[in-house]
């Protein structure tokens, strides 16, 4: 292993991430009391460009005035793209009114590391100016060819400017590569397997190598469950963390295919105390179940069972 050595940002359960509106606060409560890990209230593709302002106000009503933490939530805003002229006022309003009730804050269209050092650098003076006693996490959408092409750059930089996460935009990403698509997420049966897994694996690279979560996207069609579960499925195996609902509907669904199973977490603890049990007599590798287990297995069986420890652990009022 390389000297140098990025270790884990700071860890959140985030296997269900719903979007909600900001112009749509109807909705909050219902978030609220919802079984997501994760709720980022919307003010940029989900808002009309009309209720910008009006929506602005209501998430910070919302972060204000709703228990998101005591519900065992963490709780986001996604901000407008630096490239508009209504992000700045997002993250003046939001963070000096109501940014001590807010975990971090997601940026859409991440192109460049310089995006992230904008966004630390606002966050940066807000925080010293009023005193907030707990600092911001930065989350990015990865949605552009251009943040593609830089993927590496920004969790490396990012990263030293409170980069916590990246998340596959799969909407404005096929945009942007101009696919042709069915819908949102899916996939097109004209293209022999997986379309989006060459983007999802290089995003995956990028956040693993620097210690952030990678979190996948979106999926357009909330009344093809299965269509859902097998997108998520694919997404868990390669090693993410969790995946958006943009309807309630998928939310036990992420959290479904993104906790695992009992049988895996005992077999998970199993290598544990076997691989332990060998260190005790001086080996190095085990067998378990006719099956020779070693260091990266410890890895993998620890990666299992600290999920499995967030989720017992998470507080739900």
């Amino acid at each position: 292993m390389s000297h140098i050595i990025y270790e884990p940002v700071k860890q959140r359960l985030q296997r269900s991430e719903l979007a909600v509106p900001g112009s749509s606060p109807n909705m909050f409560e219902k978030a609220l009391a919802s079984a997501a890990d994760f709720v980022f209230l919307d003010l940029e593709d989900a808002v009309a460009p009309d209720d910008k302002v009006t929506a602005r106000k209501n998430v910070i009503g919302a972060l204000q005035d709703l228990d998101w933490q005591g519900h065992g939530k963490t709780i986001s805003v996604r901000i407008n793209s630096i490239d508009t002229h209504y992000m700045y006022r997002d993250v003046v309003e939001v963070v000096e009114q109501a940014g001590q009730h807010l975990d971090t804050i997601l940026l859409p269209k991440a192109g460049t590391a310089s995006d992230v050092y904008m966004l630390s650098a606002m966050l940066n003076q807000i925080e010293t100016s009023k005193g907030f006693k707990h600092r911001i996490g930065i989350e990015v959408l990865i949605e552009t060819t251009l943040g593609m092409a830089n993927v590496m750059d920004i969790a490396k930089c990012g990263r030293e400017e409170r980069l916590e996460a990246m998340h596959f935009g799969v909407a404005d990403y096929a945009a942007s590569c101009r696919a042709r698509t069915t819908v949102i997420g899916g996939l097109n049966p004209n293209y022999p397997g997986d379309q989006w897994h060459a983007g999802l694996s290089q995003m995956l690279v990028a956040c693993r190598a620097y210690g952030l979560r990678p979190i996948d996207g979106p999926f357009g069609d909330f009344n093809d469950p299965d269509s859902y579960k097998d997108a998520a499925r694919r997404g868990a195996a390669l090693g993410f963390e969790g995946k958006w609902a943009i309807h309630p509907s998928q939310i036990e669904l992420a959290n479904e295919i993104y906790t695992p199973p009992e049988s895996e977490v005992s077999h998970a603890k199993q290598i544990l105390i076997a691989l332990d049990e060998a260190a005790k007599e001086g080996r190095g590798a085990a067998q378990l179940n006719g099956r020779m287990i070693d260091a990266a297995s410890a890895k993998m069986a620890e990666n299992i069972v600290n999920t499995d420890n967030a989720i017992n652990g998470k507080v739900v009022a």
